[in-house]
């Protein structure tokens, strides 16, 4: 079938980081977030995650949990995400 209008053909626009900073929040409201534009092209990120959530959980959890909070916007919107995840560092 052939794409007879521009809907129908259309790539979907990038994330703004503000968008993922906001579902990232959402998630993880205690969290310390960094993201980085790593091509300048607003496609492809790296956040890093610092949450009590992910306290005692193995780092493929802690991932999964991250792609969760962007509700299906990974592999559209968001084209490339690098994830950094950690815990708070205890205090003495």
């Amino acid at each position: 079938m052939i794409a007879t209008n521009l809907a129908e053909t259309s790539v979907p626009m990038p994330m703004p980081v503000e968008a993922l900073h906001a579902c990232l929040a959402e998630a993880f409201p205690d969290a310390e977030i960094t993201i980085d534009d790593l091509a300048g092209d607003g496609d492809h990120y790296r956040a890093r995650i610092v949450s009590t959530a992910f306290e005692g959980l193995p780092r493929v959890r802690q991932h999964q949990m991250v792609y969760a909070a962007l509700k299906g916007r990974m592999g559209g919107e968001l084209h490339a995400l690098a994830v950094e995840t950690s815990v708070p560092a205890k205090g003495d």
